[in-house]
């Protein structure tokens, strides 16, 4: 991991660095999105409202009444990553997100495999998310599971292939519908509280023949991979620091307000519904449009359904966009053979990178039809390795050029970079050795890849450039 390459806005590279490792491509995305769009688009990846009706009903089919108190530790883990997240991305601001931000501190390698986590995550999310769309057109069209999701990426792929300005008023709109269905879903149940406050410590999940089971602590800590991934949407303001105005300031705002935001629009209905659900199982059964029926009507149930369907919709947009500029900037960091990275590379006439935009959005309609378990379990895996390597490259943020640069720069370090690296490591111990085993085959892929094709080419391929555009007039 110490094969490392410095910022392209630094000065000149030192002897041990070739000197290929300077940019060789002039293509960058065009930077026009401030604090507000860019917030909307990060808002919009981590999906609030689908998340919490997508996502979590499987929490609290394993996790009952612990289920808030995953995700409030979760979060609190999100904090720690975020802060990471914000210095590294004014560091390194590219649309390579967390690879170049790694490759950068940690070294090509570590960089390369945050790259396949990342692009693990990126191509399996979206389809997900999109899976949950025919659950809650219910109401008005019965759809079979798998096409609807199909059909939800197809459309997010063709509303990636316009202008990120326009995509962001898109986003906010149906922002807006989704955080309305949260907030109804939150006053519905605190006003048909069935328990108190002390039930969200009281670890209970239910059982067979109608009882109660314990939940024990170490079903809340596999939990937290799949809690991490509940709010792990953030780390698209990172993705988007290429075309963010004044990355500097912008990036750590984002980061942390989108953060804040999403945690609250997903944990007070969480917690609402603990405290609303008639009995334990129907809590455990995690039918959360029943229950919204139940409180009121089949009016309002099918309002809230409509909402979700369409902020699914919306968190297949933003995915989309985030992911074809990982694929972007993979390519122009010349990661696969000449005639891959062109293609890859191309930019359409609206400024987007329209190949990439098509090859992840075309292959995640196909992923609508693979198994969905194996499918979490190997996100939450990717995930949890992915921050664990970021929380490394934060550690080592503060070396030589990078100690004086002009960045934004996180509270308490060191120690919180060490202290997550600590936590995610034993949360990765944790978890299903089937999906281990899986993440783990594929990594150990990837590294014969560089191993076999990048690193003997070292100066020619996986070239991870930051935008020279970076720099800014002093300010306050």
């Amino acid at each position: 991991m110490t094969d490392t390459l410095r910022p392209a806005e630094t000065a000149a590279a030192p002897p041990d660095v070739p000197a290929a490792a300077a940019p060789v491509e002039s293509r960058t995305l065009k930077r026009s999105i401030g604090v507000v769009g860019g917030t909307l688009l990060t808002l919009s990846c981590v999906t609030p409202a689908s998340t919490l009706f997508v996502v979590v009903p499987d929490l609290f089919g394993s996790l009952g009444t612990a289920t808030a108190l995953t995700i409030a530790i979760g979060s609190l883990l999100c904090v720690a990553v975020a802060f990471c997240y914000s210095e590294l991305g004014t560091l390194v601001p590219s649309a390579g997100g967390e690879y170049a931000m790694v490759s950068t501190m940690a070294g090509r390698l570590a960089g390369w495999l945050v790259f396949v986590l990342s692009l693990l995550v990126v191509m399996i999310v979206p389809p997900v998310i999109a899976m949950g769309t025919a659950d809650y057109l219910e109401p008005v069209l019965h759809l079979d599971p798998s096409l609807a999701g199909a059909g939800v990426m197809l459309l997010a792929t063709l509303a990636g292939l316009l202008d990120l300005r326009a995509n962001a008023w898109i986003t906010g709109v149906f922002l807006v519908l989704e955080v309305i269905a949260a907030a109804v879903v939150a006053v519905l149940g605190f006003t048909h509280a069935e328990r108190g406050p002390g039930s969200l410590v009281s670890m209970e999940v239910g059982g067979t023949g109608g009882g109660a089971d314990p939940v024990t602590a170490m079903l809340v800590v596999s939990g937290l991979a799949i809690a991490l991934f509940i709010t792990q949407g953030f780390s698209t303001a990172v993705y988007l620091s290429e075309e963010l105005e004044n990355p500097r300031r912008n990036v750590a705002r984002t980061v942390l307000a989108t953060l804040a935001i999403s945690t609250v629009i997903i944990l007070v209905p969480v917690v609402a519904i603990t405290f609303g659900a008639s009995d334990l199982a129907e809590l455990t059964g995690g039918d959360i449009s029943a229950m919204v029926t139940a409180w009121s009507n089949s009016a309002v149930g099918t309002f809230v359904s409509l909402c979700v369907a369409l902020a699914i919709v919306n968190a297949g947009i933003v995915m989309v966009i985030q992911n074809s500029r990982v694929l972007f900037a993979s390519a122009r960091d010349k990661a696969w053979p000449a005639p891959v990275n062109g293609l890859f590379a191309r930019l359409g006439r609206f400024g987007s990178p329209w190949v990439a935009t098509l090859a992840v959005g075309v292959p995640g309609a196909a992923l609508c039809y693979v198994n969905l378990d194996t499918l979490y379990g190997v996100t939450g895996v990717s995930v949890t390795a992915m921050y664990l390597l970021v929380a490394v490259a934060a550690l080592l943020s503060r070396r030589g050029a990078h100690r004086h640069a002009h960045a934004w720069r996180m509270p308490l370090w060191p120690a919180v970079p060490v202290l997550l690296i600590a936590v995610l490591a034993y949360v990765l111990t944790q978890q299903e050795a089937s999906h281990l085993l899986l993440t783990g085959s594929i990594a150990a892929v990837a590294t014969l890849y560089w191993a076999l094709y990048l690193r003997p080419r070292r100066d020619t391929r996986w070239l991870v450039t930051v935008p020279q555009d970076v720099r800014e007039p002093a300010g306050p």
